[in-house]
């Protein structure tokens, strides 16, 4: 199997249209046609399911999908930091979630830029979940993620701090002036419904709270007395005046990691790690 068939059979997989995945590609259909065609002889298994008014994916199709796009994340992985590591100015691109690690991620930043021979860093905010993807598909360096939350299945990590969690309200309400809580009275306020986060799919938890993406949004619903949320600490810090934060006991701890690649040979990966982990 060539790295040009998956590219071809990823992107009908993903449009499930013939005609719109040659258009992406920038070839003609009848090659594109052939090129699936002769993957499925060289696979012995159907693909995709053709009709005349639509393209499905069959059983088979959808487990190639799913690998082929992450092999085609680790070639262009691979091309980015082969191409990276021969330049002599180099940069690293540091994914976060918004509005997360404030605090940390400016120690951090002054910290390395002292460093002689620092990197230029480019700081890539993200929402949910994505600093996983980024690592993987090589758009990013490293990133920092927080556990239970975010997965570091594949990837190399280092604690970097553990903290508290803070249920966020409207400062208008009861629990508000509270100077502690405990989950279940802020899981189970029927005038506030916990907020639902995006899964690692995009899809989101049933239940009756707002789905959300990022924290301004998230902020905005609160302030306005649609919903609550349980975050660490460090992420209710500086809140409007019209939220109010208070500490949830019994909610489990949050870990902030550092992580990168499993693969990555960066001279300049590691140096930013080191400083991450003395801070």
């Amino acid at each position: 199997m060539e790295i040009r068939e998956l590219r071809y059979f990823v992107a009908i997989a993903e449009e499930l249209h013939f005609g719109k995945a040659a258009e992406r590609l920038e070839i003609a259909q009848p090659p594109l046609s052939r090129a699936i065609a002769g993957l499925e002889r060289q696979l012995g298994v159907t693909l995709l399911e053709r009709t005349s008014r639509k393209v499905t994916l069959t059983e088979a199709g959808a487990v190639l999908l799913s690998e082929g796009r992450a092999i085609l994340g680790a070639v262009a992985a691979a091309e980015r930091r082969t191409q990276q590591a021969a330049q002599r100015c180099s940069r690293l691109v540091l994914a976060v979630k918004s509005g997360t690690a404030g605090e940390l991620l400016a120690k951090l930043l002054d910290a390395y830029r002292a460093e002689p021979g620092a990197a230029t860093v480019d700081l890539l905010l993200c929402e949910a979940h994505q600093q996983q993807r980024l690592l993987r598909n090589g758009q990013a360096d490293v990133a920092l993620l927080h556990l239970p939350f975010d997965s570091v299945a594949g990837l190399d990590t280092e604690i970097l701090h553990t903290e508290r969690q803070v249920a966020i309200v409207p400062a208008s309400h009861s629990l508000a002036g509270r100077a502690q809580l405990r989950m279940v009275e802020v899981t189970e306020l029927p005038e506030l419904p916990m907020a639902r986060w995006p899964g690692p799919d995009g899809t989101y938890p049933q239940g009756p709270g707002a789905e959300v993406r990022n924290l301004t949004q998230l902020f905005q619903l609160i302030a306005l007395g649609r919903g609550t949320v349980i975050i660490p600490e460090s992420a209710g810090t500086d809140l409007r005046r019209d939220l109010a934060a208070v500490p949830v006991l019994d909610a489990p701890p949050v870990t902030t990691v550092i992580a990168w690649p499993a693969q990555s040979r960066l001279r300049a990966v590691a140096d930013l790690i080191r400083v991450a982990t003395s801070l």
